[in-house]
């Protein structure tokens, strides 16, 4: 069961309209309320309901939501400002059944916003977690509303007539049909809903005071000053007017609802700002105001729920809509951000002014911006949504240095960017960067490891500062995608020639010779001393026509995915620097493949050239250009790839791998690891190929199973166990190479000695063929969810540390990723000579981690090390497997943070 089922805490989600309700369980005192949901039904709704308009059966269906707690029933109901507006319950009619009827009832007047809809999303989570796996429900075949409700979930229904009746029968498998299904309701409720923060109608700012120095008054100036062309207001009781701006005394006082209120007062008054805006009406909040205790932040957080008000903040920079139609500047950032195209989101105000700073300076501008500060509430995710539907941005900027929900996060960014590109700072890389974000933001920041393989699988560039950020920003808003990461370099000076060459092969891109009919014809159209190679060094009296001639030649050489032009001005030529400069910025929109410039003079890191149709970037070293290509060709390379999708396992038993995992814990309700043959049982779930292996505790029992398990030349391996032994080398708890009945006693006796009063038993496996000795394990990260890890294994694992990784569940693509990514991926495809090793096998241990890691969340680690892989086979040879108490949870539920 779900935890927000389990522990009857609410849960708050977005209607289609933006509103925010409450999902919570049913309880014994909503008996009154539910009843008048009941009466205040319409006679055709009730008829619809119950297929008779009797007010008789409301009554029953309130007795039975508020009473029934027999396993196998499930009632939730949605609120909004403790008024129930909808009610949805499935039963199975007693224990361990896996199908449950359903039923849905909305009140009047709320049709059509999503009520229902929402209501049995949640119920099919819980229904998962209860191991159900059908839903039935009856309905009259002319209540179109329901059958509307049930066809459009995503899920696949059955339906059949019955007279006047349908039975619909609704698998709750989910898919990425239904995923995206869901996805799709959410974007529209979330897009809603930030519609009162991004275009309002009516502003107001409450704490803008009446002497200069106040952030308010610096607020108010800046929605002033730039223009905003909406009503504002400031909210002041000490004045009627402030920078010529009307002011009231309240926020209820006010002359027209506002959409937004900007709150800059002291922490203290925060909570009843908060709550004096819920009740006029107010549909969002920009809190400004740092230093919240909790005490006021769950108050803040309470008044927004309460009044389904939409927050960003607190402790922010504010937020902005350049659209010429609004003009809204709701920050005090030194200066007004320019128009543009760029959506910016951020946690940090300072990196917020450096992001809008050198956007302007770039010219690209920027569509949106949100200082999201503390984040109690709108995200990044709901950034990445408001964007997609703006019209008007077509690259996304963030800098967060923390993730709510990341699994929602990179649902929401692989679709993003196949739309526009978006980038990343990745922010806490070391261990001094991660303690810095966490006492920064008060949340604990996620692994390396872990977080690049959320932006991998994403398709997002992240990149290493807010410098790089905005130089490869540069190169993806003016310039077409490279094809591929081959590199033609122009120069007039052959040393920088050199240095750029370098920085290319040191970013990881290629110089491939140029075709000897290109060859040729620059030969022809240079000066006389032109080295015609890769790098071109043109010399230093190239004129202005001829490097132009000498780039169209380049564009159209087959193979050549990017231009990379390196300038220095010299007073050999005739051409100036600015002439060389204005060769390369003819028509660039009609150029195929990217052009980027090098200017060694050039005072800023980058800068984007006015040029006929378009801009071309500039760079001042040749190593910032050309890691600002490399992060293009990835892209270009995503792009590329269809969608991954996760396979279909054959012969998975879930059910029984949740029945074994209860079990364990209902024995060991702390967790811990797993004993042998518990451990091979909850493999063989999920088909994973393990050695044959026989437990003993005596020495007689050791011998037995040595005979039967013999293996390659007659030998076999004993492994001592008892519960925490984690590295059986390290503590020399293996032996191996044991041959005949006396070396099996021997090792027994030894084992035994030295591990007295730990040692539970022995584990007998025939020793292995040769092969190469892999390792593949999974962890659930607390923020992440399941992580699979790949590389070289073996006892130098942890020392050479030759690993890639990809959060759970694995496409085909992920795991293609995974087996090739790690330093040891040559030897998996028979770089040692002897021959590739079975890679579908390979795939298919990676795959079923993967699927139980992500059926099991109480399972917080599994190691498999090491995995034998050779040409005919994959298999595990030691298995470690850990155990947590943890309840379920579902990543892709809708609900607010």
């Amino acid at each position: 069961m779900t935890d927000d089922v389990l522990d009857r805490s609410p849960v708050h989600a977005l209607l289609t309209d933006g509103t925010t309700v409450c999902v919570r369980s049913v309880a014994p005192e909503d008996h009154g309320q539910l009843e008048g949901f009941y009466e205040e039904l319409s006679p055709e709704n009730l008829r619809l309901r119950f297929f008779a308009a009797s007010r008789r059966s409301g009554a029953l269906a309130a007795d039975r939501a508020s009473t029934q707690t027999h396993p196998g029933y499930r009632a939730l109901l949605a609120e909004t400002q403790g008024r129930i507006i909808g009610l949805a319950e499935y039963d199975t009619g007693g224990d361990d059944k896996d199908s449950a009827e359903i039923s849905v009832a909305v009140a009047d007047g709320l049709h059509h916003r999503g009520v229902g809809t929402l209501l049995v999303e949640h119920l099919v989570s819980a229904a998962r977690a209860e191991g159900i796996v059908t839903f039935t429900a009856d309905a009259l075949s002319e209540n179109h509303e329901v059958l509307r409700l049930f066809v459009d979930l995503g899920l696949r229904m059955e339906r059949r007539f019955d007279g006047p009746e349908m039975r619909c029968t609704i698998r709750l498998t989910e898919d990425d049909t239904y995923l995206s299904a869901v996805e799709t309701r959410g974007r529209a409720a979330d897009v809603a809903s930030l519609t009162p923060l991004f275009r309002p109608a009516v502003v107001a700012v409450v704490g803008a005071g009446r002497r200069p120095g106040s952030i308010g008054r610096a607020i108010l100036h800046h929605l002033h000053s730039g223009g905003f062309t909406r009503r504002l207001f400031a909210v002041n009781p000490s004045a009627t007017s402030i920078l010529g701006i009307p002011s009231h005394p309240s926020v209820s006082a006010l002359p027209r609802t506002p959409d937004l209120v900007v709150v800059a007062v002291p922490a203290a008054a925060v909570p009843a700002t908060a709550e004096e805006c819920g009740k006029a009406g107010v549909r969002a909040l920009l809190v400004v105001t740092a230093g919240l205790d909790s005490r006021q932040s769950q108050a803040l957080l309470t008044a927004c729920r309460t009044y389904g008000m939409r927050l960003v903040g607190p402790s922010c920079l504010g937020i902005s809509n350049t659209d010429p139609e609004l003009r809204l500047d709701a920050t005090f950032a030194a200066s007004h951000p320019s128009p543009g195209t760029a959506g910016v989101a951020v946690q940090s105000g300072g990196v917020g002014i450096a992001l809008l700073d050198g956007l302007s300076r770039l010219g690209i501008g920027v569509s949106s911006f949100a200082s999201l500060g503390d984040k109690y509430d709108v995200s990044g995710n709901d950034m990445l949504q408001w964007w997609e539907s703006d019209g008007t941005t077509d690259l996304a900027l963030l800098h967060l240095e923390s993730f709510g929900n990341p699994q929602a996060f990179s649902r929401t960014a692989r679709r993003v960017t196949r739309r526009m590109p978006v980038l990343t700072v990745d922010a806490g890389r070391t261990d001094a960067g991660r303690r810095a974000a966490a006492s920064h933001t008060a949340a604990a920041a996620p692994s390396t490891m872990t977080r690049q393989a959320l932006f991998t699988q994403a398709g997002i560039t992240a990149t290493g500062s807010i410098g790089e950020l905005l130089e490869t920003a540069a190169l993806l808003h003016s310039q077409p995608l490279p094809e591929g990461s081959r590199v033609a370099i122009v120069t007039n000076a052959g040393a920088v020639g050199v240095l750029a060459a370098d920085a290319c092969a040191e970013a990881g891109l290629t110089l491939p010779p140029l075709s000897p009919e290109t060859v040729a014809d620059l030969a022809a159209v240079l000066p006389d001393g032109a080295t015609v190679g890769n790098p071109v060094d043109t010399t230093a009296t190239v004129s202005e026509e001829q490097l132009g001639a000498c780039l169209d030649l380049i564009e159209k050489c087959p193979g050549i995915g990017a231009v990379l032009v390196a300038l220095v001005p010299t007073a050999a030529a005739e051409a100036t620097g600015d002439d060389l400069v204005r060769a390369l910025t003819r028509a660039p929109a009609r150029r195929p493949r990217p052009v980027v410039v090098v200017r060694l003079e050039q005072a800023l890191p980058v800068e984007l050239l006015p040029a006929d149709g378009g801009t071309i970037p500039s760079y001042a070293e040749p190593h910032t250009a050309a890691r600002s290509l490399v992060h293009a060709a990835r892209r270009a390379a995503w792009l590329a790839r269809p969608a991954g999708t996760v396979p279909e396992l054959p012969d998975v038993d879930t059910q029984r791998a949740h029945t074994i995992v209860e079990e364990h814990l209902l024995a060991h309700p702390d967790g811990g690891l797993l004993d042998p043959r518990t451990c091979a049982d909850l493999l063989a779930c999920y088909g994973i190929p393990q050695i044959p292996w026989a437990w003993a505790e005596t020495e007689d029992d050791a011998v037995l199973a040595a005979d039967r398990l013999r293996g390659f030349d007659g030998r076999v391996v004993m492994k001592a166990h008892w519960p925490g032994l984690v590295h059986k080398t390290q503590q020399h708890a293996v032996h191996l190479d044991l041959r005949g009945d006396s070396q099996v006693r021997a090792a027994f006796r030894d084992l035994e000695t030295r591990f007295t009063g730990l040692m539970t038993g022995v584990v007998i496996q025939p020793l292995a063929a040769r092969g190469t000795e892999l390792f593949a394990g999974a962890v659930q990260d607390e923020v992440f969810g399941p992580l699979v890890l790949f590389g070289l294994g073996g006892t130098a694992t942890e020392v050479l540390a030759d690993h890639a990784a990809r959060l759970a569940p694995l496409t085909d693509h992920d795991v293609h990723d995974l087996i090739t990514s790690p330093r040891c991926a040559p030897l998996l495809f028979g770089a040692d000579g002897s021959g590739p090793v079975d890679l579908q096998a390979l795939e298919q241990l990676l795959l079923r981690l993967s699927r139980m890691a992500s059926d099991l969340p109480q399972l917080a680690e599994a190691d498999f090390n090491p995995v034998l892989a050779a040409p005919d086979r994959v298999t595990v040879l030691d298995a470690r497997v850990r155990l947590l108490p943890r309840p379920p949870h579902d990543p892709y539920l809708r609900r607010l943070r």
